[in-house]
């Protein structure tokens, strides 16, 4: 997690209530970090040196797609709140083809992961850590799968900057404290604790920053596969064909084989075969029309069609006259995310897998009018629960006694507080890579998976998802997100596009767990509404729900109704207003999310990068 807020619960409320919010509601001025040109290309990411990965490929002749690949390959190095063993999830816009492309390398749970498993360990929800909480390594197959396919250059060429960086790099502070932070838990698993713990029984046992950090096992992995890609070519193969080889040397050659052992030997389920029959899924990805503009989310694995349903409940109001912020656009919005996200923790699941969801009721246009119809004016409603898609359809919801005890479940039980703990689950990792080039391809991507504190399977130098914590073990709570054997958890991940007249307009991603598409939301309507370019809508103050059940943390996932985060700066009169509407408010002085962005400019030929100063993300364009 990049960035952990800090909460004040307790607010005073001004005497005087003002009725004109133009100061907070107008356009802001100025942005804390400038906006990025380029003509050619635009490579933004989580960090720095991560950016400097797709600079140099950009540099090498490579496309958008390649930059994009050697930026993800930089970012699970460096443990950008992610690893070589996590997920990674994708939007590719090819010009040869004016369409965009759906990349799904979420990996799925093992063998043996069954409901009935977990609650034999005493468990409601599969475990935030350890091997227990692993699916299946994705982003290996996702590289090299965008590569193979989309790319011009060789996988040699695109993991040189990783592979450069695990033979050792100046670790930056933020990861080197996240690493000392978890080692009480990092200590439990030993090929973690040999990687991340290089000075042990010292008064700091992770690196310090600035101290080269070198993993040697994970540049032997890498190397491993860049030599089968270069062995394949030697015997004639493909460039595509000889990235596959390097791919299936991950899921079915000697790689996986010490994956697998070094992941059962600390515990966990995960075998040679769950590897071996894993494929990545290139899919056509969800969209809907939000005033001639056509944007694009991952299908229902993701939350992504919860932003695509708060659209389509949006464009009943006339969002521009109500006011930047004000405490009517405020409410607005959060009863309408309300919405939408009940719907996802009730209907999103694994279109692959039984029961079929019902995401064409739920992504209709007479739905949404329907759910804003809904909307209480006067205060917050906290029984804001799941609609009835089916009818959309012309279907019976079969799930309709579950409906009423999810609305109890959430409810009848009584609320914990948002602490430290809490918003730190709320908030939990991953990163975003964006890129776009002037032949027309633009990416983007939010890998994650395997974060710091990571159990590291064996001598791969590769850290285990955490993915499996997403699934529920209860149908009541969502019967299309029971944890099962070969089935992908519903993630948060959500990478987002945008097309405008046929031709790409907005590339963007976040990270930060469930708020992931609340923030992407507000930067969306900031620009398309409020007339923002990328960088002012990339900080400009936004407001997260929490009324919503948590995709990832510990036993406790209830909604929190009515808390809401806004921006240090609020006016009392918005902040009193809210209050007494039943609000609970809590502050922030940045709350936009770390949101890396590119707008193509058609008129002048150019894109313009945003890269908000949440975090350490970072671009450069040329």
């Amino acid at each position: 997690m990049k960035k952990i807020a800090s909460i004040v619960f307790v607010v005073t409320l001004c005497a005087t209530m003002q009725t004109n919010a133009q100061s907070f509601n107008a356009r802001p001025g100025g942005t804390q970090k400038p906006v990025l040109h380029g003509s050619h290309w635009m490579a933004i990411t989580g960090k720095p040196l991560a950016a400097t990965a797709g600079a140099m490929t950009f540099q090498k002749g490579g496309n958008a797609v390649d930059a994009a690949c050697s930026m993800l390959a930089a970012t699970c190095t460096m443990w950008d709140v992610l690893s070589w063993g996590g997920e990674t999830q994708a939007l590719i816009y090819n010009p040869k083809t004016g369409k965009v492309i759906g990349i799904n390398a979420l990996g799925v749970a093992p063998t043996g992961a069954t409901p009935e498993f977990f609650k034999g360990k005493g468990m409601n929800f599969p475990p935030e850590y350890g091997p227990l909480a692993a699916v299946t390594p994705g982003t290996p197959g996702g590289l090299c799968t965008m590569l193979a396919e989309y790319g011009t250059m060789s996988l040699k060429d695109v993991l040189a900057p990783a592979m450069t960086l695990a033979e050792g790099y100046p670790i930056e502070a933020q990861t080197a404290n996240s690493m000392e932070r978890g080692k009480d838990r990092i200590k439990e698993w030993p090929y973690s604790k040999a990687v991340f713990l290089p000075h042990l029984g010292q008064e700091r046992e992770a690196p310090a920053a600035g101290e080269i950090f070198r993993q040697a096992d994970l540049l032997e992995t890498l190397k491993k596969m860049v030599d089968a890609e270069q062995q394949a070519l030697k015997k004639g193969k493909t460039r595509k064909e000889a990235i596959y080889a390097a791919y299936d040397r991950f899921y079915k050659g000697d790689i996986a084989k010490e994956f697998v052992r070094g992941a059962q030997e600390q515990g966990g389920l995960i075998t040679t075969s769950d590897l071996a029959n894993w494929k990545v899924k290139t899919e056509e990805p969800l969209k809907v029309n939000y005033k001639g503009i056509d944007v694009y989310k991952l299908s229902q694995w993701t939350q992504g069609p919860a932003l695509l349903q708060s659209l389509n409940i949006l464009e009943n109001f006339d969002l521009k006259a109500m006011g930047f912020n004000s405490t009517r656009y405020i409410h607005t919005l959060y009863q309408t995310m309300n919405l939408a996200f009940a719907d996802r923790d009730f209907y999103y699941g694994d279109p692959a897998v039984a029961p079929e969801e019902p995401i064409q009721g739920l992504l209709s246009k007479a739905y949404a009018k329907e759910r804003a119809k809904t909307i209480r004016w006067d205060r917050n409603d906290a029984k804001a629960g799941p609609g009835d898609p089916y009818p959309f359809e012309g279907k019976i919801n079969p799930y309709q006694d579950y409906l009423k005890q999810w609305g109890q479940a959430s409810l009848n039980k009584p609320v914990s507080p948002l602490d430290d703990r809490y918003l730190e689950q709320f908030l939990l990792g991953t990163t975003s890579v964006e890129a776009a080039d002037k032949e027309g391809w633009v990416v983007s991507i939010t890998p994650s998976g395997g974060w710091l504190p990571a159990c590291i399977a064996g001598k791969t130098g590769v850290g285990m998802s955490q993915r499996m914590q997403s699934f529920v073990t209860d149908p009541k709570l969502n019967p299309f997100n029971v944890v099962a054997p070969g089935k992908q958890p519903r993630v948060t991940l959500t990478p987002t596009m945008a097309l405008k007249d046929g031709k790409p307009y907005l590339s963007f991603a976040v990270q930060g767990g469930d708020s992931q598409d609340q923030n992407l939301l507000q930067f969306f309507l900031n620009v398309v509404e409020f007339g923002m370019n990328v960088q002012e809508a990339a900080e400009a103050p936004n407001i997260n729900t929490y009324q919503m059940y948590l995709s990832l943390g510990g036993e406790d996932r209830k909604p929190k109704p009515g808390a809401i985060l806004l921006q240090s700066a609020t006016p009392e009169f918005t902040r009193k207003e809210l209050f007494e509407m039943g609000y609970k408010l809590s502050f922030d002085d940045r709350t936009s999310g770390p949101i890396n962005a590119i707008y193509i400019d058609w008129t002048h030929g150019s894109f313009w990068g945003g890269s908000s100063n949440h975090g350490e993300d970072y671009g450069i364009g040329w």
